[in-house]
């Protein structure tokens, strides 16, 4: 499975903000979305991620307010991505090493989406559960003749 597939479940809306608004009004865009992060874009371009990560280290260091911060001063200025090509394979342990739990996907320079880990975690159980449910079809389907061919005979 690839990134691709959890983007074309998840469909094309992207929260964005820009490195100089203010980083309450990132904080407001965030819970009322009820999102974990957003792209920052400048000149149509990704500078950044913030994410709640972000906002609970800015908040535990500022006696629990943002202050007059704007998003560039908390950002991550580097966030790891991946391209919609990407396998999942190549996903799960990247974003586990780095603790990282949005990702955006880059196609080029352009921002494609945000895959979460929960987007990927989602992904990987629907694609196990559709294995299951297709291994038991094929048990439950099993020839009778095959069946008996093969099992020992016990008096």
């Amino acid at each position: 499975m690839r990134v691709s597939d959890i983007l074309r479940v998840k469909g094309g809306t992207l929260y964005t903000c820009h490195p100089n608004d203010a980083l309450s009004q990132a904080v407001d865009t965030m819970a009322g979305y009820d999102i974990g992060s957003l792209a920052v874009m400048e000149h149509g371009e990704l500078v950044g991620m913030l994410t709640f990560r972000e906002l609970i280290h800015t908040l535990s260091q500022n006696g629990g307010t943002v202050g007059n911060k704007t998003v560039r001063a908390v950002m991550d200025d580097h966030p790891i991505s991946c391209t919609p090509s990407t396998e999942l394979d190549e996903v799960r342990p990247l974003m586990l090493e780095r603790h990282t739990r949005y990702m955006p996907v880059m196609d080029n320079r352009m921002l494609m989406g945000v895959i979460s880990f929960y987007d990927v975690a989602r992904a990987v159980v629907d694609s196990q559960n559709f294995e299951n449910k297709m291994l038991k079809a094929y048990i439950r389907d099993w020839p009778e003749e095959e069946t008996g061919k093969n099992e020992p005979n016990f008096p």
